[in-house]
C-alpha cells in the first residue's frame, strides 16, 4: 500500500518546468531514493512534499490524507505534516546543548514534559548521542552533528523522513558509516524515507527503489539491481556506474563500423553486438555501451575482439584501470590487480561481456 503518493505533480519557475507530471508512490517503510544530476528536479520534488514549495499542478497525499493540491486550493503547512527532515547543512544550534537541540521541536509542539524527556532520550540513545547529551554540538565531529539532526527528526516519531543530501558534507569514511546507521534506524522505527542524492553509492546501499530523473522527467523507477543491470535508456546507463560508449554506424555491407574523424571508420566484429540488434540503413548511427568491469582482454590474434592500443594504465588499489584507444574513440577497462593485462603502447583486443545497444 502506498504511503506517500504524488499525482501528476508539476512545478514551474517562470518558463522553466523543473518537475513535469511526476507520478510516484512510496510504500510504508520503504526507502526511496531520487537520483540525478544537479538541476534535474529531485530537490524541488522533495521540497514540494515537505511543503516548502507550492505545486504548479497535481496533488500530494500521505496515506489517504491530501496535503497539497492547487486545483482544490488546499495546502497543509510544513509544521503540520509531521515529517522528519534532515538536510545537507547540519542545522544545529550551537547555543543549545545536544539534548536541547533534539528536544526543541517537541517543546514547540508543547508536549508534556515527561513525553519530551522520553522521546528525546530515546532518539539520543538510538543515534549513540546519550553520553554527549549535555555537550555543545560544536564539540562534535561532522558525523556527530549530523546525528544530532537525525535524532531531532526521530524525536517527533515521523511516519516519513525526508533526507536531502544529508551526508554530502562528510568525509568518505563517515559517509559510509552514516548511510548504514540511517538504514538501521529505518528498520528500527519503520518510517518511510524519501532520500535525495547525487551519490550513486548511497542510493544503491540505502534504497529499496530508485528513481532516476533528468530535466524534471522520470527516466526509470526500479530496484537498485535492475537500474544497474537493466537501464531503461542511454541516459540511465551513462549516469549509473562507469560506462563506455562506442559511436557506430552501419556501412553499405550491413556491417557495424566505428565512426571516426575525417570520415575514417573501422569495421567492428559482429559478434560484439547484442543478438537482438536489428540492422539499420546505411549511415544510421547507434551506440554500443559497456561497463569497464564487464570487458575481458583476449588474444589480439584471435580475431574475435575489438582491437585497440593501451594509452594509459593506472593502479587504483584493488583494480587496474586501462584507457584503450580504438580509432579516435576511447574505452575504459577495469580488471583486478592480479589479472594479467597489456602494457601502455601495446595492441590488445577486447571482448564485451554484456554489451548494450542504444539508437542515437
Amino acid at each position: 500500500m502506498s504511503h506517500v503518493r504524488l499525482v501528476s505533480v508539476t512545478k514551474r519557475f517562470g518558463d522553466v518546468t523543473a518537475v513535469n507530471g511526476l507520478n510516484l508512490e512510496i510504500g510504508k517503510g520503504e526507502c526511496f531514493s531520487m537520483l540525478g544530476p544537479s538541476g534535474c528536479g529531485k530537490t524541488t520534488t522533495l521540497r514540494m512534499v515537505a511543503g516548502f514549495e507550492d505545486l504548479s499542478e497535481g496533488e500530494v497525499y500521505v496515506g489517504d490524507r491530501l496535503i497539497s493540491s492547487p486545483a482544490k486550493n488546499y495546502y497543509l503547512p510544513p509544521e503540520k505534516r509531521d515529517f522528519g527532515m534532515v538536510f545537507q547543512a547540519f542545522a544545529v544550534w550551537p547555543h543549545l546543548s545536544v539534548y536541547e537541540n533534539v528536544a526543541f521541536p517537541l517543546r514547540i509542539r508543547k508536549l508534556p514534559a515527561a513525553e519530551i524527556e522520553k522521546r528525546t532520550k530515546d532518539a539520543l540513545a538510538s543515534t549513540n548521542l546519550l553520553p554527549a547529551a549535555n555537550d555543545s554540538p560544536d564539540n562534535l565531529s561532522g558525523g556527530g552533528k549530523q546525528r544530532v539532526a537525525l535524532a531531532r527528526a526521530l524525536a517527533i516519531n515521523p511516519d516519513v523522513m525526508l533526507l536531502d543530501e544529508p551526508l554530502s558534507s562528510l568525509d568518505p569514511h563517515l559517509r559510509e558509516e552514516m548511510r548504514f546507521e540511517i538504514k538501521d534506524l529505518q528498520r528500527q522505527y519503520g518510517f518511510s524515507i524519501l532520500y535525495v542524492t547525487h551519490d550513486q553509492a548511497e542510493a544503491m546501499a540505502l534504497s529499496d527503489r530508485i528513481l532516476v530523473m533528468k530535466l524534471g522527467v522520470v527516466q526509470q523507477i526500479d530496484t537498485p539491481l535492475n537500474v544497474y543491470n537493466k537501464p531503461a535508456n542511454k541516459f540511465v546507463f551513462s549516469f549509473i556506474g562507469l560506462s563506455n560508449f562506442l559511436e557506430l554506424a552501419w556501412n553499405e555491407n550491413g556491417e557495424p563500423v566505428l565512426s571516426g574523424e575525417s570520415g575514417s571508420s573501422h569495421t567492428i566484429p559482429s559478434g560484439l553486438l547484442p543478438s537482438d540488434v536489428a540492422r539499420g540503413a546505411v549511415g544510421t548511427p547507434f551506440s554500443l555501451a559497456s561497463r569497464p568491469s564487464e570487458i575481458d582482454f583476449v588474444s589480439a590474434e584471435s580475431g574475435e575482439g575489438l582491437k585497440g592500443v593501451v594509452s594509459r594504465k593506472s593502479f587504483l588499489g584493488e583494480i587496474i584501470d586501462y584507457q584503450i584507444k580504438i580509432g579516435v574513440q576511447e574505452m575504459r577497462v577495469q580488471k583486478g590487480r592480479r589479472a594479467p593485462g597489456p602494457e601502455v603502447g601495446e595492441t590488445c583486443a577486447l571482448r564485451l561481456l554484456r554489451p548494450f545497444f542504444y539508437s542515437a
